[in-house]
């Protein structure tokens, strides 16, 4: 369970409706598959040990008897095993009769919890909250509902169990669990296959899992329940934050997948109301010795976009008309009609440059209220300059081109620094001199200066302070640099204009350059990736260190993951040191940012973003990865 990984597993075997004695060892053949792959949370199905199709012999004695033998061979079986297991079995206490889920580790019962909802079945509830009862004659244990389970060996690991209705209960028994530290969810369903089953069990885990800030694991009977009234399918999900990692729908199915508890934890500190819950809970801990959880789940190298390429375009669509809505909103408050953009030729200006024009053509202005400025100067190259100007003329922009050598030339004389010291200074006077023009420009023509930097570009401070760092307004600033490409993909796939298309392909394929330095045969020399490292593992270690709130080790492990075919161990961690430096060292831009719209829910903003302060040290970050 390092890392905060846990492997967990539902299991549906196929059983044999009323032979708790053949079902014990379909239980334990699924309990030694599951331990063989180092699953150490284990969920069956509601009333496992019976089937939940017995109808009127649940309650009969001879069923109960062998059910508990039944339950005693399983707990049995697990002696030596490290393993949190749940089986589902009817339990009679006096004239009442319940729903339970035995919660099974290491050769012991550690608790049976009773079904809550018992709506419509012939099952009762507890009246109180804690009786301890003797199962088999040889297991004395609590019979209890308000019950979560705590691991010894992980702290952000905590398991709490819902039966059969209580997954769908008003009463919101999972909420309650979450509340009281449960990160992990086990979900002993017992409904039967429909046309919609499988997606409506899809929806309501992805849900659950996303507003509770857990991990989820659901079993359903199987196919071997009866089909007097209903058919059964074995469908089995682990789900965690919204997303499902594993679903398996066939006999014997078991869907295995690794819950992060650590994720889980994280986001539930940033939201503040978890460990509130003003409700008793009973605890019952467990778990033997801690080991590596062997990872199986996939990785993305773009964690900022959908997994699935299918829902990519939508996901752009939208993301383009926030940008568009904001600017629009913006500039009708301040009651302005132009939007000024310094164009560069590459991904960031051109998205932007393109969103400005949306922007005004849906507030019913003309094209040429967008004044597209291009500002050559030492660094710049002729393909990169034809981009710009292409793309902006080809939206009808009012494209202007302003030379701002001699304006530099003449700064740079009168603050005594050579022509030909490349140093900060020289790189720094150009940028800061672009938006100078551009922000006299935008008041000349009753106009916003549009900014261009993106989220990435914040993040490792690759900007100049003051220079392309500032705008009255950007609408990039939520977009890591992925997104930013995936935009600019998204407009050159779906226009019709050709030659538009054409420059954009050419914009995606340039490396991303500040164009600062002089050049040699108009080639580009200056690239920003070779400095501060590739932006799509930057946008990675972002998603996981700050989003996430990984440790630099643990990023490192899935950086490995999604990363190795393309960098070293030692690569990825020379990158990580750099991220880390950087991150810490040039806060004092971020602290001071322009407005701009949030795209996903994660924003550097001074005002509700990602805050520390601007001289925070970063050793503590790197002298983790000095350990590695």
């Amino acid at each position: 369970m390092k890392d905060g990984f846990v492997k967990v597993a539902a299991a549906s075997p196929v059983i044999k409706v009323a032979d708790p004695a053949y079902n014990a060892q379909r239980i334990i053949e699924s309990i030694k598959a599951a331990e063989a792959q180092g699953v150490k949370v284990l969920v069956f199905p509601e009333l496992t040990l019976t089937g939940v199709t017995c109808y009127d012999l649940i309650g009969y004695r001879n069923l109960l008897n062998g059910a508990e033998r039944a339950l005693c061979t399983v707990v049995e079986a697990t002696e030596g095993i490290d393993m949190l297991v749940f089986v589902g079995l009817p339990y009679a206490l006096g004239g009442q009769l319940y729903s339970c889920a035995a919660a099974v580790h290491n050769g012991d019962l550690i608790a049976l919890v009773p079904r809550t909802d018992v709506t419509n079945s012939p099952f009762s509830y507890p009246d109180e909250d804690v009786t301890e009862v003797v199962v088999g004659g040889k297991y004395v244990t609590a019979l209890t509902n308000d019950v979560v389970f705590p691991s010894n060996v992980n702290k952000d690991l905590t398991v709490a169990v819902e039966v059969g209705g209580d997954m769908d209960s008003l009463l919101d028994l999972g909420g309650n669990h979450a509340a009281n530290g449960a990160t992990v969810i086990a979900q002993m369903a017992s409904f039967p296959a429909t046309v919609t089953s499988k997606d409506d069990a899809a929806l309501d885990i992805r849900y659950r899992s996303k507003h509770l800030m857990a991990g989820m694991v659901m079993a359903a009977p199987g196919t071997g329940e009866s089909t007097t009234d209903n058919v059964f399918s074995g469908l089995c999900m682990v789900a965690e934050n919204g997303v499902i990692l594993a679903s398996k729908e066939e006999p014997n199915a078991m869907a295995i997948s690794e819950v992060d508890v650590d994720h889980m934890m994280n986001m539930r500190r940033k939201n503040g109301s978890f460990g509130a819950s003003d409700l008793a809970y009973n605890v019952a801990d467990w778990g033997i010795e801690e080991n590596v959880t062997e990872l199986t789940r996939h990785y993305s190298k773009n964690p900022h976009m959908p997994a699935l390429e299918k829902d990519i375009p939508a996901y752009c669509k939208r993301m383009i008309d926030i940008q568009v809505d904001s600017l629009i909103h913006r500039m009708e408050y301040a009651g302005l009609t132009h939007a000024v953009v310094g164009i560069s030729g590459g991904v960031d200006s051109t998205l932007c440059v393109m969103v400005c024009a949306m922007a005004i053509k849906k507030m019913g202005l003309p094209s040429t209220n967008v004044v597209a400025v291009t500002m050559p100067c030492f660094g710049t190259t002729s393909r990169t300059k034809s981009n710009a100007i292409i793309v902006s003329e080809q939206w009808g922009c009012d494209v202007r081109v302003i030379d701002i050598s001699n304006n530099v030339l003449v700064h740079f004389d009168d603050i005594g620094h050579a022509h030909d010291d490349y140093s900060k200074a020289y790189e720094n006077a150009q940028a800061r001199e672009r938006t100078q023009v551009l922000m006299d420009i935008a008041n000349k023509v009753n106009g916003l200066h549009v900014g261009t930097e993106d989220l990435s570009e914040y993040v490792d401070g690759w900007c100049t302070y003051n220079g392309d760092h500032t705008s009255m307004y950007n609408v990039n600033m939520g977009l890591t640099k992925t997104q930013v490409r995936a935009g600019v993909r998204y407009i050159a796939a779906t226009t019709e204009d050709e030659v538009l298309a054409a420059a954009l392909r050419d914009v995606l394929e340039c490396p991303v350059t500040p164009e600062l330095l002089p050049v040699t045969d108009d080639t580009i020399e200056q690239k920003s990736e070779e400095e501060v490292g590739s932006y799509s593992l930057q946008d990675f270690f972002t998603h996981k260190m700050l989003i996430c709130g990984f440790t630099p080790s643990k990023t490192l492990r899935l950086a490995e993951m999604a990363y190795g075919d393309e960098f070293t161990r030692d690569e990825l961690i020379m990158w990580l040191k750099s991220y880390c430096t950087r991150l810490c060292t040039q806060q004092f831009k971020r602290s001071c940012l322009m407005d701009g719209p949030a795209i996903e829910n994660f924003s550097v903003s001074p005002r509700n973003g990602f805050l520390m302060p601007s001289d925070a040290s970063a050793n503590l970050w790197l002298s983790e990865l000095e350990e590695l």
